[in-house]
């Protein structure tokens, strides 16, 4: 089943002095696995109901495993990985998740995460401002949740299941 409606066009992504937001695909797979292996300590702080992700021995190859899920999943309209790329293409700098709820009470999740040496930088900040305009401008959907951000991850764990 589709999570966003076959009418509506897949949003390309995000054009920013700072960042480049654009669908993930298996040839972001180097970079993405420098990205995840070099935070890999922050994201499992920030997303501390991932059962323990990243991994410390996960591998290239399962990352790319990860990235063609990601993919197929966006092809089949079901959940959206966002690459956040340096404004020269040349290093990822995080990823956006616009994924269908997994609790009951609205239409779509958001999350998002950036390298570990961008934290303090204020790209975290301006990221997460283009991302909330562009999920409000360019997304059909009218009840945005933000797990670890607007809700923490313990509050969001706690929400009945959607349907």
């Amino acid at each position: 089943m589709s999570f966003l409606p076959r009418t509506h066009e897949i949003p390309p992504g995000v054009q920013h002095r700072r960042f480049h937001v654009r669908p993930i695909t298996v040839h972001d797979a180097v970079r993405d696995f420098d990205a995840v292996m070099s935070s890999a300590a922050r994201l499992r702080e920030r997303f501390p109901l991932g059962g323990g992700w990243p991994p410390d021995t996960m591998t290239l190859e399962e990352n790319l495993v990860d990235l063609a899920w990601h993919q197929k999943e966006a092809l089949l309209r079901r959940s959206f990985n966002y690459a956040v790329m340096s404004p020269d293409g040349a290093r990822l700098l995080g990823c956006v998740y616009v994924e269908p709820p997994e609790k009951a009470g609205a239409d779509a999740d958001v999350s998002f995460w950036v390298r570990d040496e961008e934290e303090g930088t204020g790209l975290e900040e301006e990221l997460e401002a283009a991302v909330r305009a562009w999920i409000a401008g360019s997304w059909p959907y009218t009840s945005v949740r933000w797990p670890g951000r607007d809700i923490s991850w313990e509050e969001w764990d706690l929400l009945p299941g959607a349907r």
